[in-house]
């Protein structure tokens, strides 16, 4: 996700960030409290992030795949929610969303099976995905992270194991290996290769 810009000086609850409306199509995160404007994806964490979404569906329902398109609450100093760039549901966190007016899973929802952050150029993108959001999605209970670093050409795999990740970490032809999704075939390269082709 690309490098984010604070907008707000007022402290949001999870509830007006909820309500928030500017007017715009502008995409945001909160994070405790603040509102934090995510702007346009570079092309090649484009590019990756479709690349990825096709692949994932000869896997699993293409509609339990969502891109940039669902929010998840997670636990922070102040209210937080993060808008990742691939999520992968459960058929329970699917279900959760029936009826919604708005793709958010709250906290008192089951949690996707999978989310995917594909790493921006940057120190505060490169903080924000391999520490924080991995903080976050360990305690939301997530199974599986993938952090997918264009830069270094790897994929840190962090699955959940009695409540925290162990991680994994994906280069060159070695091929993914994923306790959500144990038959898939893609290795690290083909993945980057997305952005090339």
């Amino acid at each position: 996700m690309s490098q984010s810009i604070s907008t707000t000086s007022k402290r949001l609850t999870f509830e007006e960030f909820l309500a928030y409306d500017d007017g715009t199509d502008t995409r945001y995160e909160l994070v405790d409290g603040e509102l934090v404007e995510m702007p346009p994806e570079s092309q090649i964490n484009t590019d990756i992030a479709a690349g990825l979404f096709f692949e994932l569906a000869k896997y699993v329902p293409f509609t339990l795949i969502a891109h940039k398109d669902t929010e998840i609450e997670v636990m922070g100093r102040g209210a937080r929610c993060r808008l990742p760039d691939l999520l992968v549901h459960t058929e329970e966190s699917k279900a959760a969303l029936a009826g919604a007016t708005r793709a958010t899973l709250t906290r008192d929802m089951p949690p996707p099976a999978l989310i995917v952050e594909i790493v921006s150029p940057g120190s505060i993108n490169r903080s924000r995905d391999y520490r924080y959001k991995r903080t976050e999605y360990a305690a939301r209970g997530v199974a599986e992270y993938w952090i997918i670093d264009p830069q270094e050409r790897r994929i840190t795999v962090c699955q959940w194991v009695d409540g925290q990740y162990e991680d994994k970490v994906f280069a060159g032809e070695n091929r993914i290996e994923s306790t959500v999704i144990p038959t898939f075939e893609l290795t690290a390269e083909r993945i980057f290769a997305f952005a090339q082709t």
